[in-house]
C-alpha cells in the first residue's frame, strides 16, 4: 500500500479512538471539565501529563532543531527535562494541595486579589496562545505532506479534531484521550529510530547507537562521520558548540523555569484525588518523557546524516521520490543558482542551493533511510497525536481561564455550574479559532514559537507561584507588580528581536542579533525578565503592606509536609 493510504488507515484509526473516548467521558460538570473529577489514576495521569508534556515541539521539531544545531540544540533536551524535574519536585505537590482548578485561581486566592487574578489569566492567554500556535503548526506540517491537503488546509482538519473532543469532554476527556495519545506517539517516535538505528549501526537501541560505529565495516564512528560530512560542507562540526556560554545558559534556564510556570502542565496535578498521587505521576511521567527525550539526539544524528549524503552535490534529477514529495509542501525548496542542476547544500548562504525546513526532520526521517510506508505512516500519527494532545491541554487551560477566573470568580459570580460549563465551552471553541489563525500564520518553527511561551511563562508566572509558596510575606502588590513587569519586559524583546516590529520587520532581524542585549537571544531572554520579575517584586513588597494573617496561615499550611497525603485521604 501507498504511504497516503496508510496514513489514511492509521489516521482515521487513531483519530476515531480519541473521538470515542471523548464520546465516552463527555464532561458533566465544572470538576469534570476542569479537573477531571479529581479522580484519576496515578499511572493514567503519568501517561497523559507525558503527552500533555511531550508536544509537536519535543516530537517534531526538537530533533529538527538539534539536527542542524548539532551540540548547541542540546538546550532544549536540558532546559525542558531539567524544567520537568523543577515542576514534579518543587511545585507540584503544594500547588495540588492548595487545591485550585487553575494557576491564575492559585493567584488571585493565594495574593487576595481580584486585580492578580484578571493579570495572572491575561498572562495565562498569553502563554497559552504563543504555545498553541506551535501545535497547530505541527498539525499543519503533518497534514500537508501525509495526506497531501496545503498547510492551511491540515491546521483547520486539526482544528475540528481537537474542538471535539476537548469541548465536549474537557479535562476529563483530555485526561484519557491523552493516555491513548501518549501510546501513538512514543511508539511512533521508537519504531523508526530502532529501525535506522539497526540499518546504521546494528545497535537496536538508538540512544546506544548514536555513539556506535558504523555497520559498513569501516570502524569509523557515526558522530565522526557526521563531523566529516559537516566540515567538508562548510559547517561547523556538529559535536562542537558555537552559541556563547551566556546564551547556552540563558535559554537553558528560561526553559526550566518556564516549565515550572507553565499553566496547562500545572493543571494536570490537579486532576489525582492525593498529593502523594500527584507526586507518584509526576515520577511516572518523568520515567515516560525520558524514553523520548533520551532518543531525540539519535534521530537528529540519523536523521542528518542521511539528508547529508542523499542531497549534497548530488544531481537534482536524480532526487528520491522523499524529496519531491516535501518540496510540493514549501517545506523543502531547491534554488539551482548555478545552473549545474545540481544541488548545492552548503554553509555559506550566497552559495547554497537548497532551504530545508528543520520541522521536517523527524517527519522525513523515515523515508530518507527508505523504511516501509507502514513506518512512515505511523510517524505522521504520532506527530498528530503529539500536537493535538498538548493544544487539548492548552485549549482547556484558556477555556477554564475564561469561563473560571474572568466570568466566575469576577464578573458573573453567581453563574450556575450549567452556565459556567456552557461559558467554559464556548471559550474553548473560540480559543480553537483563534489557536487556527496563528496556525496558519505561524511567528517561526514549531520549537521556536514554544520556547518563546517558555520564556512568557518564566517571565510571568514562576516568580509570583514559588514566592506564593516559599515566602509566606510576599503581598499582591509585589505579585501584580512583578508579573506586569516580568511579561511586558519578554514581550517587547520578542516584539523587537524576533519579529523586528520596532527595526523594520522580519527582514532585519538576522542584523538585530549583534544588538541583544547582553548577547542573549529571544528564546532565552525570559530568564532575564524573570530576574526583573523577582526584583521588582521584592522591592515592592518593602513599601507595601503584608498579607493578612490568614493568608499567611494558608502558605504555612500548603508548605508541610507530613501527613499531607493523610490530611486530604481522609
Amino acid at each position: 500500500m501507498s504511504v497516503q493510504l496508510w496514513t489514511y488507515i492509521l489516521v482515521g484509526i487513531t483519530f476515531a479512538i480519541y473521538i470515542g473516548i471523548a464520546i465516552w467521558s463527555k464532561a458533566s460538570s465544572t470538576k469534570d471539565f476542569y479537573v477531571a473529577g479529581g479522580g484519576v489514576s496515578p499511572l493514567a495521569n503519568g501517561m497523559a501529563t507525558a503527552a500533555d508534556w511531550m508536544s509537536a515541539a519535543s516530537f517534531i521539531s526538537m530533533a529538527g532543531i538539534i539536527s542542524f544545531a548539532g551540540y548547541d540544540g542540546s538546550v532544549y533536551l536540558m532546559g525542558w527535562t531539567g524544567g520537568y524535574v523543577l515542576l514534579a519536585l518543587l511545585l507540584a505537590p503544594y500547588l495540588r494541595k492548595f487545591g485550585k482548578f487553575t494557576v491564575p485561581d492559585f493567584i488571585g486566592d493565594r495574593y487576595y486579589s481580584k486585580t492578580a487574578r484578571i493579570v495572572a489569566v491575561i498572562c495565562a492567554l498569553i502563554v497559552s496562545f504563543t504555545y498553541v500556535a506551535g501545535q497547530m503548526r505541527g498539525v499543519g506540517v503533518v497534514f500537508s505532506r501525509f495526506l497531501e491537503v496545503d498547510i492551511n488546509t491540515g491546521v483547520i482538519i486539526g482544528m475540528i479534531i481537537v474542538l471535539f473532543y476537548a469541548v465536549l469532554g474537557g479535562m476529563k476527556g483530555i485526561t484519557y484521550t491523552q493516555v491513548a495519545q501518549y501510546c501513538v506517539l512514543i511508539f511512533a517516535f521508537m519504531v523508526p529510530a530502532i529501525f535506522i538505528s539497526i540499518q546504521m549501526t546494528g545497535n537496536p537501541i538508538p540512544q546506544l547507537g548514536m555513539g556506535s560505529t558504523l555497520n559498513d565495516g569501516s570502524g569509523m564512528y557515526l558522530l565522526d562521520k557526521l563531523n566529516g560530512l559537516s566540515t567538508e560542507l562548510g559547517f561547523s562540526e556538529y559535536t562542537s558548540g558555537t552559541k556563547s556560554k551566556t546564551d547556552v545558559f540563558a535559554i537553558t534556564l528560561a526553559l526550566m523555569v518556564g516549565t515550572a510556570g507553565l499553566p496547562h502542565v500545572i493543571v494536570r496535578f490537579f486532576t489525582v484525588k492525593r498529593v502523594r498521587d500527584a507526586r507518584k505521576s509526576a515520577g511516572i511521567a518523568l520515567l515516560l518523557i525520558a524514553i523520548l527525550y533520551t532518543a531525540a539526539p539519535a534521530v537528529a544524528v540519523f536523521a542528518r546524516t542521511n539528508m547529508l549524503e542523499t542531497v549534497s552535490n548530488q544531481p537534482y534529477a536524480s532526487m528520491p521520490e522523499w524529496f519531491k514529495n516535501w518540496e510540493t509542501t514549501g517545506l523543502l525548496q531547491f534554488d539551482d543558482k548555478n545552473g549545474d542542476e545540481k544541488i548545492q547544500y552548503v554553509a555559506n548562504a550566497q552559495l547554497n542551493e537548497l532551504k530545508v525546513d528543520r520541522d521536517i526532520m523527524v517527519l522525513a526521517n523515515p523515508e530518507i533511510a527508505k523504511l516501509p510506508n507502514w513506518v512512515i505512516a505511523l510517524v505522521a500519527a504520532g506527530g498528530l497525536a503529539a500536537a493535538l494532545s498538548t493544544a487539548a491541554g492548552l485549549l482547556l487551560v484558556i477555556s477554564a481561564s475564561v469561563s473560571h477566573d474572568l466570568i466566575k470568580k469576577i464578573i458573573f459570580p453567581k453563574i450556575s455550574e450549567k452556565g459556567e460549563l456552557w461559558v467554559a465551552r464556548g471559550a474553548a471553541t473560540c480559543a480553537v479559532i483563534i489557536a487556527g489563525y496563528f496556525g496558519i500564520n505561524p511567528p517561526g518553527f514549531v520549537a521556536a514559537v514554544v520556547a518563546l511561551a517558555f520564556g512568557l511563562a518564566a517571565a510571568s508566572f514562576f516568580p509570583a507561584i514559588v514566592l506564593g509558596i516559599f515566602y509566606k510575606k510576599m503581598n499582591k502588590e509585589g505579585a501584580i507588580g512583578g508579573m506586569v513587569v516580568g511579561i511586558s519586559l519578554m514581550l517587547f524583546y520578542m516584539l523587537k528581536f524576533k519579529f523586528g516590529i520596532f527595526d523594520g520587520g522580519k527582514e532585519a532581524i538576522a542584523e538585530l542579533s549583534s544588538e541583544w542585549w547582553f548577547g542573549i537571544s529571544p528564546e532565552g531572554f525570559g530568564t532575564v525578565a524573570m530576574v526583573v520579575n523577582f526584583v521588582v517584586a521584592i522591592i515592592i513588597l518593602q513599601f507595601t503592606p503584608p498579607p493578612p494573617n490568614e493568608v499567611q496561615e494558608i502558605v504555612e499550611d500548603i508548605r508541610i509536609p507530613n501527613g499531607a497525603g493523610e490530611a486530604i485521604d481522609h
